[in-house]
């Protein structure tokens, strides 16, 4: 276990960290690192969404409607040209052509997208480091 080697705690007390750290918020859950490429999901693709109106209720009904589909990894509302930032992993253009005719099309409020096919992933983390805040 990671923690009792670089804390060197024992087993009990490592895990009353572990627990601690959960309780408080700091650790919110656990998953499985899988391969998109082994699973077959050969493309990444991330689409810049403007909504028709930018009203709470436009919100809402994309957020809600985003929820649903499985093809979409992250959505973010960002602040700038477009209201939200979609990262979505299909298993290659064909299918990505088939998700922009009939899934994401159908979602409500969308004037206009602009997709970017990711040629090459150079770094992708769920991982948050916190190397960088040591004094």
């Amino acid at each position: 276990m990671r923690c009792r080697r670089k804390s060197n705690l024992s087993a009990t007390p490592c895990l009353e960290r572990v627990k601690a750290l959960e309780s408080d918020g700091f650790i919110t859950g656990y998953s499985a690192n899988l391969s998109a490429a082994q699973l077959g999901l050969n493309l990444t693709v991330f689409i810049e969404i403007l909504l028709d109106r930018t009203s709470e209720e436009a919100f809402q009904s994309f957020r809600s409607a985003v929820l649903k589909i499985p093809q979409i990894q992250a959505c973010h509302m960002v602040a700038g040209g477009f209201d939200y930032l979609l990262k979505v992993r299909v298993p290659d253009m064909a299918a990505y052509r088939s998700f922009l005719g009939d899934v994401l099309s159908k979602v409500p409020g969308i004037r206009e997208t602009h997709s970017y096919p990711v040629m090459e992933e150079v770094k992708d983390s769920s991982t948050i480091n916190l190397e960088h805040l040591r004094p």
